[in-house]
């Protein structure tokens, strides 16, 4: 870790970051290790992120949990993310439109209470989706003012995105809770 105890300004946590063999997002002040997830997460993870390829059309673009977002003085990796525009290739960050988190216990609460207004700070950011890793549940907060929720819970509920001109069946997303 650092030997400093000063908070730190974001550009300090981007220098400092990049030299780093490990990742790690930033909380306002103060480097924070990223933990491995579930194989559920990732599995969630790489379902949405192939859903999202196979539907979205240029400018905009899915990204994984490796490009990260800067917001309110903090910077997140969220698990996917979707942006519009023209991209770097050699860049690190980028403004979504659509953020996405797959819940865990270690970051619901998180995920639930700081990183909405961190992500409402993003002017393109227009929807949050959180999604649950264990059952087919997710929520959809959009841009209307302020972050207006939307609930979806069972296997046959589709995650509509008219932000980003697409929708998606959970059935996609959650294969293995079609039994029953």
């Amino acid at each position: 870790m650092r030997a400093s105890l000063k908070p730190l300004t974001v550009e300090e946590f981007l220098a400092w970051e990049r030299s780093q063999p490990l990742r790690y997002e930033f909380d306002g002040t103060q480097p924070v290790a990223m933990t491995g997830g579930t194989i559920a997460a990732d599995r969630l993870a790489r379902r949405l992120l192939r859903s999202l390829d196979q539907r979205l059309r240029p400018p905009c673009e899915a990204f994984g949990e490796n490009v990260k977002v800067l917001s309110a003085g903090r910077v997140r990796y969220p698990d996917v993310k979707v942006a519009c525009g023209t991209f770097d290739p050699a860049g690190d960050h980028v403004d979504p439109v659509v953020v996405f988190e797959v819940l865990s216990s270690t970051t619901e609460m998180t995920d639930r209470r700081v990183k909405p207004a961190e992500y409402a700070a993003i002017p393109t950011a227009m929807a949050y989706v959180l999604l649950a890793q264990d059952r087919p549940a997710v929520t959809v907060l959009r841009r209307a003012g302020g972050w207006q929720a939307e609930e979806l819970a069972g296997i046959w509920r589709v995650l509509e995105l008219p932000e980003i001109g697409l929708s998606i069946p959970l059935l996609e997303l959650y294969p293995d809770h079609a039994a029953g």
